[in-house]
């Protein structure tokens, strides 16, 4: 399932990890989202890296998970719609 953001694409994907078999494509990276144990996987642009926001949420995620990802990817401490709504804002930028 995808969500089209105005001139990008926010891809969503129920995923159990690393073994998935999605491909991320380049000038992307995964996150994982989620208050629950079934995380939802993003692949999001790579120039949200660039928003105090996505860094600040980066850092929240290195203080409560650490820096290892077992998922394969970062996972992120927020809800899900939380941060769709976070990334529609930065594609109204």
């Amino acid at each position: 399932m995808g969500f089209t953001l105005t001139s990008k694409i926010l891809r969503r994907s129920f995923s159990k990890g690393k073994n998935d078999g999605m491909v991320i494509p380049k000038g992307h990276f995964a996150v994982y989202v989620g208050e629950t144990e079934l995380k939802k996987r993003f692949v999001v642009p790579i120039s949200y890296l660039n928003h105090s926001c996505v860094q600040e949420l980066l850092n929240q995620a290195g203080e409560e998970f650490g820096f290892d990802y077992p998922m394969g990817g970062v996972t992120i401490p927020c809800s899900e719609e939380t941060f769709i709504n976070l990334t529609s804002q930065l594609d109204n930028l």
